[in-house]
């Protein structure tokens, strides 16, 4: 049994696997996720786990070098962003349309699906590497 960090075992393989550049997703409970992606479901009912409480345990255990956000987060969940700009500015933040983030969802390792049920509450995050 691991002793310390992710100890769910399909998100510690995720994380295990991935090289520099690959990227995961963790949406909140309404994103639509392609058949063809592993989804790993964490929901357990509407708001838990939250969104910023997977999110802030992916971080401690995955070097990120980019974070993707929907535009949209900016206005319809403006407390969420304030949230995600304060606690992770050292990490680089882009914009995409809402849209076209749901079309990079094929491209994708795996996501993680929260109990999440704010809109936009969803994050593209991109591997970097710790040297």
């Amino acid at each position: 049994m691991k002793k310390t960090g992710i100890i769910n075992r399909d998100i510690a393989t995720i994380l295990a696997h991935m090289g520099h550049t690959d990227r995961i997703v963790i949406a909140d409970c309404g994103l639509p996720i392609p058949d063809q992606v592993p989804c790993i479901d964490l929901s357990l009912k509407l708001g838990e786990p939250s969104f910023t409480n997977v999110l802030e345990i992916v971080l401690e255990d995955m070097v990120v070098e980019k974070m993707t956000l929907a535009q949209e987060i900016k206005i319809n969940n403006s407390a969420l962003h304030d949230n995600l700009i304060n606690n992770y500015s050292a990490i680089n933040i882009d914009y995409i349309t809402h849209e076209e983030l749901k079309q990079q969802l094929s491209h994708v390792k795996a996501i993680i699906r929260t109990g999440e049920a704010t809109p936009y509450a969803n994050v593209i995050l991109q591997s970097g590497v710790l040297f």
